[in-house]
């Protein structure tokens, strides 16, 4: 490795690398995210290099493992260059067909194309794959293309070149200035502009010169990975981002707090953090620039609050991790006291390309108060589910059926919940809805860090507000009690609700519950946690009336409001329900129609689910 002294040392070295590389060379990209880790991607990539030895071509093809690609159901996948040929759902038993086939003869298997649900059209390259035409990539598009424990990876797509210029011809008030023009906002989930939260840092008081700047990797959502995503397949491009930012703020000692579940993330993040040191692109003097500037990785313990600015200073210090009042933001006394600038991991992979590009060119992505792209985690009741990138304005329903390809079965979309779970559901009438932080705020929801999980019409929407409130209960760190005793009792009214022992007034009492501990509780946790109640209610309040009124739940979810029952007209007596039954409480003779003992079924459902004939139905 060399360790560069100077910024043209840095550009003479990816010149260099650029011309060992030869872009019409055979390159086979697999990825190597957790989410096609759990599809066993290190045996496709184990089979690979087998087979790429066996047959005498380690000169002629090159593999890559990279991060995450983004259509996460369909891994492994693989883009095999320089045609960009897209394969899913790759096995080793395909590798050697790929070689000899795809690699060698340029013919393509027809099999490991993609079929749209919608069109049932195959796909043969990336670019056609309908889930990717309609995303902006901007952030999330190196993730395929480069190796992330490689830094000459990143180097040769122009990595460091925006810290390079900031650190030679910029002033520490021109970079803020920069990044304020371009108008991007935090993407961890408030949306606070991002140079007003550094030029306050900048000026923040400190008697010793000591400022902190803070990656926040801590992502709890339930269903929410982009910014695992970003450290794994990526991590330079934040490690850039954070020496920027610390360098306009004024600060040399960086951190990255990151969850304790995420070993891939810290892995790579590591590898990087070690090469960049090497590089001199880390450490002291970076570039012979006289700027210092370091990075620590701190690893969170798994508690969802401490995604909460306070709560994550705290648990860096060693203490518990739990909010304090914001009488005096973090940007003025933060960790150890200190002025501490807070950003997740998507914000600060945005600021090298606001400043290798320019903010006039990021300004024009998006919607006027929501500049640049947003990295959603699509996932839920949707034939695509992965990670998506899309401009800033896109509307829901370009997401759901253009990119998302629709609901699975045909069925008919009934919400979407954006902001993970402390977000609010949008009912289907607001499809076209432009999603930015100023609309999703507008109808009762929120950006949040980028969750967006699809629902369609089997979803209970009471029994959907219940479990988020659960989960936000469990989370709670209890330390003030609008949150910790308002939270426990919204559980319990919803929970009385589903299991058949609501009342009328039920519904105007979790209203104003809600609103109490929107308007008094101590951090963000709980001033946004009511908000899948106070959607569902103000989107669903019939489904509330429903099962309180009727004692019905429409969805059939809620077990103790529902009543499974054959309809004897479409029963074949085929017998598949008794088989699957686990109490034994379906009887009836072959070839006729069967019945269910009510006193014996505990509805658990799998009649219905087994029931190839629909004849099992709800009441």
């Amino acid at each position: 490795m060399k360790r560069l002294r100077a910024a043209v040392e840095l550009e003479q070295l990816r010149a260099k690398i650029l011309k060992q590389r030869k872009p019409e060379k055979s390159c086979i990209s697999i990825c190597g995210g957790t989410g096609c880790h759990a599809y066993r991607c290190d045996d496709v990539v184990k089979a690979l290099k087998n087979e790429i030895k066996r047959q005498g071509l380690s000169k002629q093809v090159e593999l890559k493992v990279t991060g995450c690609h983004g259509f996460c159901e369909r891994g492994p996948l693989m883009v095999l260059y320089p045609q960009k040929i897209f394969y899913q759902r790759v096995s080793p038993n395909d590798v050697s067909e790929i070689i000899t086939e795809t690699v060698m003869r340029g013919n393509i298997i027809d099999r490991l194309l993609y079929v749209d649900p919608m069109s049932r059209k195959k796909a043969h390259f990336e670019n056609d794959v309908p889930f990717y035409k309609k995303q902006e990539r901007l952030v999330f598009g190196n993730n395929g293309v480069i190796d992330p424990t490689n830094i000459e990876d990143y180097l040769a797509i122009g990595g460091y070149s925006a810290l390079s210029k900031v650190l030679f011809n910029m002033q520490p008030e021109e970079v803020i200035e920069e990044i304020k023009k371009s108008g991007l906002r935090g993407r961890g989930g408030g949306g606070f502009p991002t140079a007003r939260k550094w030029e306050a840092c900048r000026n923040g008081p400190s008697s010793d010169g000591i400022r902190y700047v803070i990656c926040n990797a801590d992502e709890g959502d339930p269903g929410a990975y982009m910014d695992r995503s970003l450290l794994e397949g990526n991590p330079q491009s934040v490690i850039e981002g954070m020496i920027i930012g610390a360098y306009a703020i004024g600060s040399h000692y960086g951190y990255v707090y990151v969850r304790h579940e995420y070993p891939l993330a810290v892995k790579n993040l590591s590898v990087a953090l070690e090469q960049a040191r090497e590089y001199r692109l880390l450490g002291e003097n970076i570039l012979s620039s006289g700027f210092d500037f370091d990075i620590k990785i701190s690893r969170g313990g798994g508690a969802f609050v401490c995604g909460e600015s306070t709560a994550l200073m705290a648990s860096l210090e060693g203490k518990i991790g739990e909010p304090r009042p914001k009488h005096i933001h973090t940007i003025v006394s933060g960790l150890n006291g200190k002025p501490s600038n807070l950003n997740n991991v998507e914000t600060w992979a945005n600021v090298p390309l606001i400043i290798k590009r320019g903010a006039d060119w990021y300004s024009q992505i998006g919607t006027e108060g929501s500049k640049g792209t947003k990295i959603f985690s699509l996932v839920g009741k949707i034939n695509n589910t992965g990670l998506v990138e899309v401009p800033m304005g896109i509307t829901l329903r370009e997401i759901i059926y253009d990119i998302g390809g629709g609901i699975p079965d045909g069925k008919r979309l009934k919400a979407v919940q954006t902001g993970g779970p402390s977000g609010g559901c949008i009912p289907e009438s607001l499809i076209n809805l432009p999603v930015d932080f100023d609309r999703l705020t507008e109808v009762g929801s929120m950006m949040g860090s980028g969750g967006m999980i699809v629902m369609d019409e089997d979803t209970c929407m009471v029994d959907l507000a219940r479990y988020f409130i659960k989960f936000l209960t469990e989370e709670s760190c209890g330390k003030c009690v609008p949150c910790r005793e308002g939270l426990d009792r919204m559980l319990d009214i919803l929970t009385d609700i589903t299991e058949g022992r609501g009342k009328e007034e039920d519904i105007e009492l979790l209203e104003e519950l809600g609103w109490v501990i929107k308007e008094t509780s101590l951090c963000a946790l709980g001033g946004t946690a009511p908000n899948p109640v106070l959607s569902t209610i103000r989107y669903f309040r019939d489904e509330y009336t429903a099962h309180i009124i009727e004692k019905h739940c429409p969805a059939g979810v809620c077990k103790a409001l529902i009543t499974f029952t054959i309809d004897e007209e479409k029963c074949t007596g085929c017998g598949v329900c008794a088989t699957e039954c686990p109490q034994g409480a379906i009887s009836g003779k072959r070839k006729e129609p069967y019945k269910i003992d009510q006193d014996k079924c505990i509805k658990c459902g799998l009649c219905r689910d087994n029931c190839k004939f629909e004849a099992v139905t709800v009441l």
